[in-house]
């Protein structure tokens, strides 16, 4: 009776597999039709370039619109936190916020979350030199490395529908695949790091060097720089401009910042980078202030080699910090760390951006800054002569950097902080607090 009964037990265990295979099947079925029914009504819309009256919230909506029920990775609603009054509380909101964003973290792939802490170039995502498109290609690279975000440069950007069409379909890409919208990031710091103004396109306004701007001592005129650039850089796609620069100018020899900076004073830079991280504030683009410990006092350039500030930490917390402090102060959303090493301060020779004593001991510590950390472009000389990517990529993480800016081997850099990973090298709880932060200003860009 036994073996009957066990026999029986068998045959109903099997047919109860057969039923399970059978429905995943059909599940499958219709969600690649769901798919491609999906995919093909992005790539009409892909030909329909940004209008200038669309916001990051209403290309969300009309992307959540395009189906039903769209089918996301991590799609978690944004809530509002109210008073009893009915109005948002914003100490609630920031919690909400946090708490949706753990949640979507939790949710997440070990591959995904370390995609996410890359910004790379588009160029670097797809493997076609000056890509200016976004279609299937994109879409197909996207779905391997659904990577947090990418940086612009001249020849990605050819004119004002070619811009807004492609970024507008980057996003409708990003939020099918993660639920997410991209860190679509481009320099534009007014003056001569510009890849918009002076090429005929968005009708944006060319400025005078930040440095002229600072020497006229009025601050309102560097609130209205960071309103003007922000706007048109909106209207392109953009919701990150990698500015204002933070450096001050003490050392004449030095050209590449130069006049970039606002000035050869604490005072007058803290003023000005304070004024433009409010103009760029109020027109919803992410500030990012630059380059963290200080690149106006050294005389090398990092994009050929190693740069050395010869500063103690006492002349840094009295100079070189000051303007960092009053932009975090201001609400800047993203700290830039350089490849500057800091001898007398750290007593050695690693770039800050590598250095956990830079990054989580002072940035992080001494200014308390709970933002955004991103690396400067990891493919400059100062690093790409001393490390590999994978190593440079490591280092960051370990160092407490949240954003991995354009390793000169972006697949490298990704594999190694898989294996460190796996090798117990960095925790996933380490990396889980990154990305936190990176799912966290992404839902604040969704409000």
């Amino acid at each position: 009776m036994k073996k009957k009964g066990m026999t029986i037990s068998l045959a109903v265990i099997l047919i109860l597999e057969i039923a399970a295979i059978v429905l995943l099947l059909h599940k499958y079925r219709a969600d690649r039709l769901a798919f491609q029914e999906r995919y093909a009504a992005r790539e009409e819309l892909e030909t329909e370039p940004w209008s200038e009256e669309s916001s990051q919230t209403e290309l969300v909506e009309a992307i959540l619109d395009e189906t039903e029920a769209p089918q996301v990775l991590l799609q978690v609603p944004v809530t509002e936190a109210t008073d009893m009054g009915g109005n948002e509380t914003g100490k609630e909101t920031e919690m909400d916020l946090k708490k949706q964003a753990e949640e979507i973290v939790a949710a997440m792939s070990l591959e995904e979350k370390i995609a996410q802490m890359f910004i790379i170039t588009p160029d670097a995502l797809t493997g076609v030199t000056g890509a200016n498109y976004a279609g299937q290609v994109t879409e197909q690279c996207f779905q391997s490395y659904p990577v947090g975000g990418l940086v612009f440069f001249e020849s990605n950007i050819l004119s004002e529908e070619q811009i807004q069409t492609m970024t507008s379909s980057l996003q409708r890409i990003s939020l099918s695949y993660t639920g997410l919208p991209l860190f679509l990031g481009v320099d534009e710091e007014g003056g001569r790091v510009a890849r918009i103004a002076g090429r005929g396109i968005l009708d944006a306004p060319v400025f005078d060097s930040m440095y002229s701007i600072g020497m006229s001592g009025d601050s309102a005129r560097a609130y209205q720089a960071g309103k003007e650039i922000a706007s048109y850089v909106r209207e392109a796609g953009f919701n990150v401009d990698f500015a204002p620069v933070a450096d001050i100018w003490s050392n004449p020899a030095n050209t590449v910042i130069g006049d970039r900076s606002f000035g050869t004073e604490a005072g007058t830079v803290s003023e000005m980078v304070s004024a433009m991280v409010t103009g760029m504030t109020e027109e919803k683009i992410l500030s990012v202030v630059k380059h963290f410990p200080g690149h106006g006092n050294t005389d090398e350039d990092s994009h050929s080699g190693a740069v050395y500030s010869w500063r103690t930490l006492e002349e840094l917390e009295a100079e070189e910090f000051l303007p960092f402090q009053a932009g975090i102060q201001a609400g800047a959303d993203m700290v830039m760390v350089g490849h500057i090493s800091l001898p007398e301060c750290l007593g050695n020779d690693v770039p800050a951006s590598l250095s956990y004593e830079a990054v989580s001991g002072i940035l992080r510590g001494k200014l308390d800054f709970e933002g955004l950390v991103v690396t400067d472009a990891l493919n400059m000389g100062a690093i790409s002569n001393r490390y590999s990517s994978g190593e440079a990529a490591v280092r960051a993480v370990q160092a407490g950097v949240d954003i991995l800016m354009m390793p000169q081997d972006f697949y490298g850099a990704y594999e190694s902080l898989l294996n460190a990973v796996s090798q117990d090298e960095i925790s996933e709880e380490r990396i889980g607090e990154s990305v936190t932060r990176i799912v966290e200003k992404k839902l604040e860009i969704l409000e």
